[in-house]
C-alpha cells in the first residue's frame, strides 16, 4: 500500500477511477467508476450510467492515480473542497 502524503490527498480527484471499498452506508459500497464532481463533503461518481453521490465522511475509497498506482484514501481525511486542501495538512502562517 501507498503511503498516503499531503500532496496526495491534495490531489485533484475529478477525472480519476474510484471504487467504494467501505463504507457506513451498505448501498454505495462497490460503486466504482470515474469521479466527476466534487463538494467539501462528497463525490459524484458516474456509475453504470448515472451519477452517484457518496458522503466522503462514511467511505473508504481506492482511486487510480495517473501512474496507475492504486491507493486507499479515507473519506474523512479528504473532507474539505479541493482549493482548500486536507485540514489535516494545513500550512500555517509564521508570527511576523
Amino acid at each position: 500500500m501507498m503511503k498516503i502524503t499531503p500532496s496526495i490527498v491534495q490531489h485533484e480527484f475529478i477525472g480519476l477511477e474510484t471504487k467504494v471499498i467501505r463504507s457506513s452506508n451498505p448501498h454505495v459500497v462497490g460503486i466504482a467508476g470515474r469521479v466527476v464532481d466534487e463538494t467539501r463533503n462528497t463525490f459524484t461518481i458516474l456509475y453504470n450510467g448515472k451519477r452517484r453521490v457518496v458522503i466522503k465522511d462514511t467511505a473508504i475509497f481506492d482511486f487510480v492515480m495517473p501512474d496507475g498506482t492504486v491507493v486507499e484514501i479515507d473519506g474523512k481525511v479528504i473532507i474539505g473542497r479541493p482549493e482548500d486542501g486536507s485540514p489535516y495538512f494545513k500550512k500555517t502562517k509564521k508570527n511576523m
